[in-house]
C-alpha cells in the first residue's frame, strides 16, 4: 500500500509560504499587559452586585496567578487554600502540562484594596459557593448558574473593563492579565526566575521579550543624544 504525500512537504508549497511571510511578516500582535495602576482604577470603587464581585475576583486572581484563561475558568474550590499567608491555587492542567502533574501557585495577602484572596473569599460568600467551579456564569440579573464559565468570557470582561477607565478594548485580551504581571513584576525588579515560578512558563524567552520589551526606553542611544 502507497503511503499518502503529504502536499505541505512538496517546495513549491514551501515556497509559496516564504513568499507569504515576506509579503505579509511573521510578528505577532501581542495582547497589552493590565498594569497594577489599570487594576486601581478599574476596581477604585467595591460594587456589590454578583456579577461585579465575581468579575473583580476573577480579574484580580487573573493576574496575581498569570494562569491562562482556560485555567482560570477550570478552577473548582477543591483547588483553593486558604492558609494564614493567602492562599494557594492547584492547577491540575495546564498548557504544558499535558500529563496534569498540576502545580500550586501561592498567592499571599494583598496589602491593598486589590487582594486577590479576599477578593476570591467575598466571591464565593457573595455566590455561596461551597464546591465545584469557582467562576460560573452569571446572568444579566445577576443570578448565578449552575454552569462553568467559558474560557472566552474572561477576554470580554477584560474588554469591558479596560473601556471603562478610557483604554482601546482592541488592545487587550484574556492574555493582557498573564503579561501584566510579567511586566509590572519586571519593572520592580523581581528576578526571572521568581516571575518564572509564578507564572510557570517552561522557558524564560518570552519572560525575556516581556522584560526587553518593557525596557526600551531604559539606556536608550537616541535619548542619550538627543
Amino acid at each position: 500500500m502507497l503511503c499518502a504525500v503529504d502536499p505541505s512537504k512538496s517546495e513549491l508549497i514551501r515556497a509559496v509560504l516564504r513568499g507569504v511571510r515576506r509579503q505579509h511578516g511573521v510578528a505577532q500582535r501581542r495582547a497589552r499587559p493590565i498594569l497594577v495602576e489599570h487594576l486601581h482604577a478599574m476596581f477604585d470603587r467595591r460594587r456589590s452586585e454578583p456579577r461585579d464581585v465575581r468579575d473583580r475576583a476573577l480579574i484580580l486572581l487573573g493576574f496575581a496567578t498569570a494562569m491562562r484563561r482556560s485555567e482560570l475558568v477550570g478552577l473548582d474550590v477543591e483547588d483553593l487554600a486558604f492558609v494564614p499567608a493567602g492562599m494557594t491555587v492547584c492547577i491540575r492542567r495546564s498548557k504544558t502540562d499535558q500529563d496534569a502533574r498540576g502545580r500550586l501557585v501561592a498567592v499571599p495577602f494583598g496589602r491593598s484594596l486589590l487582594c486577590p484572596v479576599r477578593a476570591v473569599e467575598e466571591w464565593l460568600a457573595v455566590a455561596a459557593i461551597g464546591s465545584g467551579c469557582v467562576f460560573p456564569s452569571v446572568t444579566a440579573g445577576d443570578v448565578v448558574l449552575p454552569r462553568r464559565l467559558p474560557a472566552q468570557t474572561v477576554a470580554s470582561v477584560v474588554k469591558q473593563l479596560v473601556a471603562k477607565i478610557g483604554l482601546d478594548p482592541a488592545n487587550y485580551s484574556g492574555h493582557s492579565l498573564r503579561a501584566g504581571l510579567v511586566t509590572s513584576a519586571s519593572r520592580l525588579g523581581i528576578t526571572v526566575g521568581d516571575i518564572q515560578r509564578q507564572t510557570g512558563h517552561r522557558s524564560t524567552a518570552i519572560l525575556a521579550r516581556y522584560v526587553r520589551d518593557d525596557r526600551l526606553f531604559d539606556g536608550n542611544a537616541a535619548g542619550a543624544l538627543l
